[in-house]
C-alpha cells in the first residue's frame, strides 16, 4: 500500500475555453449554418419563427461574432472613426456624444482617437481606422490644411469634418459661426462699458482661433464708429487650463489694466477665473471674463461664466447624419450644414 500523501490536493487545471462556433449554434437551433449566418447578416430573408429560434440559440451558446472575418468577407466594418483634437475637453466630448447617439442606433460602433492637434498622430489613427475597415471618418483636422485627408477621399472613405470647413467639394462638413461668435462677446463687453480688453487666444494655426479673432475684429470696426475702444490679443500655446492660469500675470502686468479678459474658449477662461482668484482680483468688479463654448462647468462656477454657446451635441449628430447619407445614398452631394452661436450672459461680465 503507498503512503499516504500530506497536504492538500492538487487542483486540476481548469479546461481550456473553447469559442463556440457558427456550427454550435445551428445545431442547437436545428437549422443549417447557412440559415445562421442569413440569420446574422440578412435577417430580413429569414421567416420571424427561425430567426427567433437562432437568436436563442445564440444566447443561450454564449456565440460571440467574428467581426473580423466578416469584415474581410464584406470590405467594410459596422465602425466609424471620430478623430479630434482634444478629448479632454467638454466640447469635443459632447460632440462624440451626439455622433454616438445617432448612429448606435443604425448598428454602428464608434472608434475614438484624440490627436492633441498633432498632424503625425491624426495621421497614425486614420491608418488605423482604415485598416480597421472602418465605414467612415469624422474628424477635427490638425492642420489648417486638408491635405492630409485626401487620401480618404481617393479611397472612398466617407468623411466628415467636425467643426471645421470643407474648401470647395471636398466634404461634407458641420461648422458654427465662430466669426459671429466672436463678435457676440467682444460687443457684448463694449456694450456693458469696457472698452479696453484682453483677449486671450490660442494658436492662429487653429481656425476657430483665427474666426474668433476676426470676430472681435469686426466688432471694433463697429463700435469704433461711436466710441474710442482697444483690444490687446494675447496668444497662448493651447486651450488649456493651465495655459489660461499662466497668462493671468501678463495681463495684470499690462498699462493701462484692461476692465475686461475676453478668452477663445472656456477652458481658458477657467484657468484666468483661478489665476485672478489667487491674486485676490475680483470678478467681475475689478476685471470681467467671458469664455466660449458655454461648457457644463461654467454655469457652476463662482461667479457664473459669461460663455458664448455652441450647440455641440447637434453638431455630432448633424455630422452623424451628413456620413449616413454619404454611405447609403448614391446621389450624395458634400455639404456644409452650419450652426449659429448664442452669447449666454451670466454673472462673471455683468456691469
Amino acid at each position: 500500500m503507498s503512503p499516504k500523501k500530506n497536504g492538500p490536493e492538487p487542483i486540476a487545471p481548469a479546461a481550456p475555453w473553447v469559442p463556440v462556433t457558427i456550427r454550435d449554434v445551428a445545431k442547437v437551433a436545428g437549422v443549417s449554418t447557412g440559415t445562421v449566418s442569413n440569420v446574422l447578416n440578412r435577417p430580413d430573408i429569414v421567416a420571424e419563427s427561425t430567426r427567433r429560434r437562432v437568436l436563442q440559440a445564440v444566447e443561450s451558446t454564449g456565440f460571440i461574432r467574428n467581426t473580423q472575418a466578416h469584415q474581410l468577407r464584406g470590405g467594410r466594418s459596422q465602425t466609424v472613426g471620430v478623430v479630434v483634437l482634444d478629448v479632454a475637453n467638454p466640447f469635443f466630448t459632447e460632440m462624440f456624444r451626439g455622433a454616438e447617439s445617432r448612429l448606435q442606433t443604425e448598428g454602428y460602433v464608434l472608434m475614438l482617437a484624440s490627436t492633441d492637434g498633432s498632424v503625425e498622430r491624426e495621421a497614425n489613427f486614420v491608418r488605423a481606422m482604415e485598416e480597421h475597415r472602418v465605414e467612415g471618418v469624422l474628424i477635427t483636422p490638425a492642420a489648417a490644411e486638408l491635405g492630409a485627408l485626401a487620401g480618404l477621399r481617393t479611397r472612398g472613405v466617407p468623411t466628415v469634418l467636425l467643426d471645421r470647413k470643407a474648401t470647395a467639394d471636398e466634404f461634407c462638413s458641420v461648422t458654427v459661426d465662430d466669426v459671429r461668435g466672436g463678435e457676440l462677446a467682444a460687443r457684448h463687453l463694449f456694450e456693458t462699458g469696457h472698452l479696453e480688453l484682453a483677449f486671450v487666444n490660442g494658436p492662429s494655426s487653429v481656425r476657430q482661433c483665427r474666426d474668433r479673432r476676426q470676430g472681435v475684429r469686426k466688432a471694433v470696426r463697429s463700435v469704433s464708429k461711436t466710441k474710442k475702444v482697444e483690444v490687446t490679443e494675447v496668444s497662448v500655446g493651447a486651450l488649456t487650463v493651465r495655459h489660461g492660469e499662466d497668462v493671468v500675470e501678463r495681463i495684470l502686468a499690462m498699462s493701462p489694466r484692461p476692465t475686461a479678459v475676453m478668452c477663445a474658449n472656456d477652458l481658458l477662461a477657467l484657468g484666468v477665473l483661478r489665476g485672478l482668484a489667487s491674486r485676490g482680483v475680483r470678478v467681475p468688479d475689478d476685471l470681467a471674463v467671458t469664455g466660449y463654448d458655454d461648457l457644463i462647468f461654467g454655469s457652476m462656477l463662482s461667479p457664473a461664466l459669461t460663455s458664448v454657446r455652441q450647440p455641440a451635441f447637434e453638431l455630432g449628430v448633424a455630422a452623424a447624419e451628413l456620413l449616413l447619407d454619404e454611405v447609403r445614398n448614391p446621389d450624395h452631394r458634400h455639404r456644409e450644414v452650419r450652426f449659429e452661436p448664442e452669447l449666454v450672459v451670466r454673472t462673471s461680465s455683468r456691469p
